[in-house]
């Protein structure tokens, strides 16, 4: 991170932060739809959470916490928009000393040859954009809760769930801790003790073949995707939708949780997940059928499981082996499963899996490919609760 100081003012266009300024106008009725207008209470609620959250009173502009932290403003606005946030006025009291201890965290690494800039710089992206992402889902929840246990409106909700987060900020941030721990200790083993082993079962299969695609991870991937998802979607109200986007997301969090597999993420209608054998790929995508099949307000999917060798990188996962998988998504019949012919041969002499062979097929960027439809054999596979 660069020491020199930094004389000019920022060229970048900028935009307000997207959080409400104690200082500033209070929120108006049109922030929250068709709102009733902001009472004292209100402002003044939203007044106290906002120093609450980031730790007292906005009294440094981008040039001060440079100053602080030692480094130039570039620098200084690397890390802060590295945690996702927007660039800030060069004459602009936005930040805390909360800021200044933070960022100095990721400062002192870089000082310290613990991280290079690059790497440190990437992680602090990765916690900015996962911690967005956590909170809105938080809110989202708490709204929604609000909104079917009280009979709420949405704007009337969103007031209460700002006059709600005082009483519950401690235990989230509480949880959080330990599933980050918790987390970091499971794709500890996972991303490091058992990859050799996974590597070394990659090979199975092949009859002799080599992998063409040496990858450093030896995954099953899959793919579940709900069927006429986008004609349904035209059709529902915004809590149908809803409710149903988070029905779908339970069930294949749940299933893959007991499976053994790792939910690397959900695009609307569709469930990207992994595992560490070929057996429980299989075992996940034969109940996340089975599970969205059988349930009485979702739709079937296609589902779909191929092992092979990924890259992880960005908290997702790259490679042929997630591009095969997500074109056999797409040619699955719906409520099916399909393998690739390698996932097929290391599955084939289990006694828990039955095979059968589909017609050749024309996949771009693969050419001819010989899918299998997976079913359930001996035993009752993943059962939850």
């Amino acid at each position: 991170m660069s020491n020199d100081s930094d004389n000019h003012s920022d060229p970048t266009p900028t935009r307000p932060l997207d959080v409400v300024q104690p200082s500033s106008s209070s929120p108006t009725s049109s922030d929250l739809g068709d709102a009733e207008p902001f009472s004292e209470t209100w402002t003044q609620a939203i007044k106290v959470l906002d120093e609450e959250l980031i730790g007292g009173p906005r009294l440094l502009t981008p040039r001060d916490l440079a100053k602080e932290l030692g480094v130039s403003v570039v620098s200084a606005r690397k890390i802060w928009r590295a945690m996702g946030f927007p660039n800030i006025k060069a004459d602009e009291k936005v930040f805390t000393q909360q800021d200044v201890a933070a960022m100095a965290t990721i400062v002192e690494l870089v000082r310290e040859d613990v991280l290079n800039e690059e790497t440190a710089i990437s992680i602090a992206r990765s916690i900015g954009q996962m911690t967005d992402r956590m909170v809105v889902w938080q809110i989202e929840a708490l709204v929604e809760d609000k909104m079917s246990s009280e009979g709420l409106s949405d704007p009337e909700a969103r007031r209460e769930v700002v006059r709600l987060l005082p009483s519950v900020i401690a235990s989230l941030e509480d949880v959080v801790t330990y599933s980050y721990r918790r987390q970091l200790n499971s794709a500890l083993q996972r991303l490091t003790v058992r990859v050799e082993a996974g590597l070394a079962a990659s090979e199975e299969g092949r009859d002799g073949t080599e992998d063409d695609t040496p990858l450093p991870l030896a995954r099953a991937v899959g793919f579940a995707d709900m069927v006429s998802y986008t004609a349904l979607s035209r059709t529902m109200s915004e809590r149908t939708l809803a409710q149903m986007v988070q029905r779908f997301e339970q069930i294949c969090a749940e299933i893959i949780a007991e499976g053994g597999g790792h939910l690397v993420k959900t695009v609307g209608d569709e469930v990207l997940f992994n595992a560490e054998t070929p057996e429980a790929g299989a075992d996940i995508a034969l109940a996340l059928s089975q599970a969205l099949s059988d349930d009485p307000v979702l739709p079937s999917a296609r589902v779909s499981v191929v092992w092979g060798r990924v890259l992880s990188r960005l908290g997702d996962i790259y490679g042929p082996t997630v591009n095969l998988a997500a074109r056999l998504t797409a040619l699955a019949d719906p409520g099916t499963v399909l393998v690739d012919q390698l996932t097929a041969n290391v599955l084939a002499d289990d006694e828990r899996y039955i095979l059968i062979p589909q017609p050749p097929q024309s996949v771009r960027g693969f050419g001819p490919i010989y899918p299998s439809m997976l079913l359930r054999g001996a035993g009752d596979g993943i059962e939850v609760d």
